[in-house]
């Protein structure tokens, strides 16, 4: 499976792209960030931010994409900017005709962190163990895209059961520590919803 992840954005937009084997061994295949000056023309930017991403899609032909759910923030300018490139990157996943799927950023520190109120700092030194990298990706936004990625595959990917008795949430053997952690954070979301 070859997941897209973008952390949506105005200023920066990461995006990140991994292959997960079944095993649910992941490697990097394309990292970076998509950046636009506040002072460019909004329609400028989410062009650039619309462009971006195609060339992603166009060159790495991932099988799926993965988005952060916009949530509400308390700077209303942020939220409204992150909530239009992310309609931006949904728009394309529907175009390229790939499953979309939103994640929230607790469902992925608690994926791959097994925490789902972990720091950035703690979200990115995972990602860069779980991909193999020397290096954690810079800056957090293309280390937010990668966590994004292997979220979806880890959540959705191959060989996966589905038991909707109990959680709705896909159950694989061999399930690692952060994927019980994530699928005991998201029975706790369908129980609070």
């Amino acid at each position: 499976m070859r997941v897209l992840g973008v952390d949506p954005g105005l200023t920066r937009c990461g995006i990140g792209i991994v292959d997960v084997a079944a095993n649910r061994r992941a490697t990097m295949v394309y990292v970076g960030v998509i950046e636009t000056p506040p002072t460019m023309a909004l329609e400028q930017r989410l062009l650039a931010v619309s462009q971006g991403i195609r060339v992603a899609l166009d060159v790495h032909r991932p099988t799926a994409m993965a988005v952060e759910r916009v949530f509400a923030q308390h700077n209303l300018r942020t939220v409204m900017g992150t909530a239009q490139a992310s309609g931006i990157a949904l728009a394309l996943g529907a175009e390229f005709g790939l499953t979309v799927g939103l994640h929230t950023p607790s469902e992925v520190k608690a994926a791959i962190t097994g925490y789902g109120s972990a720091e950035k700092a703690q979200v990115g030194t995972m990602v860069a163990r779980v991909l193999g990298l020397a290096e954690i990706p810079r800056p957090a936004d293309a280390a937010d895209a990668l966590a994004l990625a292997i979220c979806h595959a880890w959540r959705g990917g191959s060989g996966a059961d589905f038991d909707k008795r109990s959680t709705g949430v896909a159950h694989a053997a061999g399930d690692t520590p952060a994927l019980r952690a994530w699928r005991e954070a998201e029975r706790t979301a369908v129980r609070a919803r």
